[in-house]
């Protein structure tokens, strides 16, 4: 027997990086029961950093059930958020946020992995990409503590000298951190990606190959879909007339989507968008509605699907031929929307034959 299972999964939480992520839409068709010679499929469901997570996977062994997975789970789930949330008053970020300045602080290897990850992703993308940037998304009203209002020239320069990640310092050999600056460090633009992550590596150590992992929005898929195919996901259109999806065909890979079309205020006819560009401290201002990354890391197509944002179209598809990354974009034209991808996107969008 045949079941259609649909699942709209759009991103919600209490981070600013929670806030705007464009939403993917899920599709998978299910087939109810296996081969006698394959394990069956199991799905565990949750909540964890201010969103919910969706895990299919293929029983790694007898003696795992659907509630001995999820229990496991949001054990590693609970220890990474007392890692990386901004949330928690005493997680190791924070630790690492009340640190004094111009003195080196060791942090957990796991930590110090997800900052050497962002900092890659800052410099290619020439500090698109921040996380030292939330003074500017909370005096925008874009974080925590929401408010609408233009913020003045004076305070938005205030707001910039406290940040910027070419003031820490990393110290590979022994995993010290030093600011060189009293900064707050978000890792909401890409924490989500590296615990989907974390989660399938942990899924694959148990013996697993068929898998998709699902965070807030963002993704990684391994292996077979249950019904023994490639798994596909669509990529939602942002046009509310005509909410089609774009259909694709993965891989093993991780994806992360990230859009302005959701989160922004408007002020004397002039909408305000929620991503900043770290750069000038301003909300982004050209035509960029939603980017889709792909990437054999989640935490990295996070990241990267961020940065993009704030670049804009014709930025983010250059950067993407030089550096051979799938990514695929949709645009607001005065005719709607526009699609755009790169090369390296292409064969993921091949119909289904």
């Amino acid at each position: 027997m045949n079941k259609t299972i649909y699942f709209s999964m759009i991103s919600v939480g209490n981070s600013p990086r929670n806030t705007i992520k464009a939403a993917l839409v899920l599709l998978l068709l299910f087939m109810v029961g296996c081969s006698a010679k394959q394990a069956p499929f199991l799905q565990v469901n949750g909540t964890t950093m201010g969103t919910t997570y969706h895990i299919t996977l293929r029983q790694p062994s007898d003696e795992w059930t659907e509630q001995s997975l999820k229990e496991a789970l949001d054990l590693r789930l609970q220890a990474f958020n007392q890692l990386a949330s901004t949330y928690i008053p005493d997680s190791e970020l924070n630790r690492l946020n009340d640190a004094q300045v111009n003195e080196w602080y060791p942090v957990m290897p796991m930590l110090f992995d997800i900052l050497v990850l962002s900092t890659e992703v800052s410099w290619v993308t020439n500090g698109a990409f921040d996380i030292t940037v939330a003074p500017l998304v909370n005096l925008w009203g874009f974080g925590p503590v929401k408010h609408d209002g233009k913020p003045s020239d004076e305070a938005v320069a205030k707001a910039l000298e406290t940040v910027g990640f070419g003031e820490i310092e990393l110290d590979i050999l022994d995993k010290k951190v030093l600011k060189h600056k009293d900064l707050h460090i978000d890792l909401s633009a890409i924490a989500k990606g590296y615990g989907v992550d974390v989660v399938a590596l942990w899924l694959e150590s148990l013996g697993t190959k068929d898998y998709l992992v699902e965070i807030g929005g963002e993704m990684r898929v391994a292996g077979l879909s249950p019904r023994g195919d490639q798994w596909r996901i669509g990529v939602e259109n942002p046009d509310v007339e005509n909410p089609e999806t774009t259909p694709i065909r993965l891989g093993n890979i991780g994806i992360a989507t990230s859009g302005d079309y959701r989160n922004y205020f408007e002020e004397e006819g002039v909408r305000y968008s929620h991503t900043i560009d770290p750069n000038t401290g301003r909300p982004i201002t050209h035509n960029l509605a939603s980017v889709t990354v792909l990437d054999a890391s989640c935490a990295y197509a996070d990241a990267l699907a961020t940065a993009f944002s704030v670049m804009g179209g014709d930025k983010t598809l250059k950067l993407a031929e030089q550096m051979a990354i799938p990514v695929y974009i949709i645009e607001k034209s005065d005719a709607g929307f526009a699609r755009r991808y790169s090369s390296e996107f292409a064969p993921y969008l091949e119909q289904e034959k």
